[in-house]
């Protein structure tokens, strides 16, 4: 059985695929207590692979986009189940995840990595997309771990003003590896 907090249809309001609809699968849950959280990841529910795949066909139809997040989505074991589950129900799934908890994915799985405290360096390795948080400050000391990947998208955190002008600042003075990612869901009100 799968820890669920919410399973809802909206679009990705975030980083490479902004703008695009997605079904969101919302474990409960996460390893990591970080003080800026906005997502209320806390347990709701349970349900087994099939109910999460059959609420994925109720409320997104043939929209082909799942994301699995949380909270921290790989922290259940389950989520591999879930993962191949989707994938032969023909969804493209993408995980956002922490980066701590090392998993081996299949290829076509969409893996954005959004470090906080600490990242398992094959989950870096394997990340597609990268966003660093923006809190007052760019965090460079992710930088080095990501070296190998051409582009980091740099996300202020709550959309705060400061944090946007920070984040802007900093993508602007270094065009060819950074770009601003602000929370669209937010900004024009769903979830």
């Amino acid at each position: 059985m799968l820890q669920l907090a919410e399973i809802f249809y909206s679009i990705q309001g975030e980083g490479a695929f902004s703008g695009t609809p997605a079904v969101f699968v919302r474990l409960a849950g996460c390893n990591l207590s970080c003080d800026f959280c906005d997502t209320d990841y806390s347990l709701k529910f349970f349900a087994g692979v099939a109910e999460v795949v059959a609420k994925v066909r109720e409320l997104g139809g043939d929209c082909p986009m799942v994301i699995l997040t949380g909270g921290e989505p790989l922290a259940q074991r389950e989520t591999l189940a879930l993962i191949d589950a989707l994938r032969s129900d023909g969804r493209r799934v993408h995980i956002e995840s922490n980066g701590t908890i090392y998993t081996e994915l299949p290829q076509d799985v969409w893996l954005c990595v959004s470090p906080k405290e600490r990242v398992d360096p094959r989950m870096a390795q394997r990340a597609n997309e990268v966003k660093l948080i923006v809190d007052e400050r760019v965090p460079e000391e992710w930088l080095q771990l990501f070296s190998d990947k051409p582009l980091l998208l740099l996300q202020p955190e709550g959309n705060k003003r400061k944090n946007v002008e920070l984040a802007l600042e900093y993508a602007m003075a270094h065009p060819d590896r950074f770009r601003l990612s602000l929370q669209t869901h937010k900004l024009i009100g769903v979830r």
